[in-house]
């Protein structure tokens, strides 16, 4: 009825899609990074998009599986293994009782997500699963990154291993494309930040015209960006202000952070922009020393790519569940 880590990652957590309403008490969100991938994995194994799933970053925690399961993976590229067989992303595949799931090679991609149907028993935090590693809360083992032989339990069992009638039938025939729901060549759409008037004329071409790079002290919290320096009109104190995930700030040394899953609550730098919501997820993919362009768009072209993207995934969400209801029928499983 559970996982078991049987080699703990660098800093893999269970995480949902954040703990929002508490910001005014100084509590961050915390979160998926990627939400559309932990969407995507939700929707593969019938669950609802807000499940809990397991965040994986490279190199990887491996899992015993001491239950049989019907999972999927989704997001980065890590070349996963059940017993030596390779596992697709973006289609539901079964475990056995005893099968050893590892990641061995990154492919692509920053973060990886594992799905598991009907879901983990997690005790929640403030109203969600979510791993909040400053506050030492939520997630499976009191806000930490998941440890050697660490027990994860499953909400619910079924027998889905007699659908099995060889290891090659593990993988189910349907599978998920996502291009769609991702921006191209790291291209990230921002609206203009309260403070982006206070930016210089030559600051502004800088930052609408040329590339930054993901800086290696980058993490949940906040991806540092290493470019050209940026300067305001004149140095001028701001009251600290509230901040969410996606907001660029300008640090005193000029270069830029972009707040991600672990933000802080509030902050006093300037907020210049914010990455648009639908494009919070391609960011999340993007690995250290890659590059990113800014392009800046409205607010109402903000609006209109996030309700775009919500309809894909309820149209993926519709036509998933009727081929896994099918199956479920066809081997009588509950």
């Amino acid at each position: 009825m559970s996982i078991v880590v049987v080699k703990a990652g660098i800093a893999d957590s269970i995480q949902d899609l954040g703990r929002y309403g508490y910001q005014h008490q100084g509590i961050n969100p915390t979160g998926v990074m990627d939400d559309i991938a932990a969407r995507l994995a939700n929707i593969l194994v019938g669950n609802n998009f807000s499940e809990a799933v397991i965040e994986l970053h490279f190199p990887c925690s491996s899992f015993l599986f001491t239950q049989d399961a019907l999972c999927a993976i989704t997001g980065a590229n890590y070349t996963a293994l059940i017993n030596e067989q390779e596992i697709e992303n973006n289609k539901p595949f079964i475990t056995r009782k005893g099968d050893v799931l590892k990641f061995v090679k990154l492919i692509s991609g920053a973060r990886c997500y594992l799905a598991i149907r009907n879901g983990l028993a997690i005790a929640k935090w403030l109203n969600s699963n979510s791993t909040n590693t400053m506050a030492g809360f939520g997630g499976n083992n009191q806000g930490k990154f998941f440890q050697k032989n660490d027990e994860i339990q499953f909400n619910t069992t079924a027998a889905y291993s007699k659908a099995l009638k060889t290891d090659n039938d593990r993988m189910l025939s349907w599978k998920i494309y996502e291009k769609k729901l991702y921006t191209t060549n790291n291209n990230i759409r921002i609206i203009a930040g309260n403070e982006y008037n206070a930016l210089n004329s030559e600051s502004k071409k800088i930052f609408e015209k040329t590339s930054f790079i993901i800086a290696t002290q980058s993490n949940r919290m906040a991806y540092r960006m290493n470019g050209t320096e940026l300067h305001l009109h004149k140095n001028h104190s701001l009251i600290s202000s509230a901040v969410t995930k996606g907001t660029i700030q300008l640090l005193p040394n000029g270069q830029i952070i972009v707040l991600m899953a672990d933000h802080q609550t509030t902050g006093g730098y300037p907020r210049i922009g914010h990455v648009i919501s639908a494009d919070i997820a391609t960011l999340a993919q993007c690995k250290p020393n890659e590059k990113i362009q800014f392009n800046i768009i409205t607010q109402e072209a903000a609006e209109r790519e996030l309700l775009y993207q919500n309809q894909l995934l309820t149209e993926m969400k519709e036509a998933n569940n009727l081929q896994l209801n099918n199956w479920l029928i066809t081997f009588n499983i509950q």
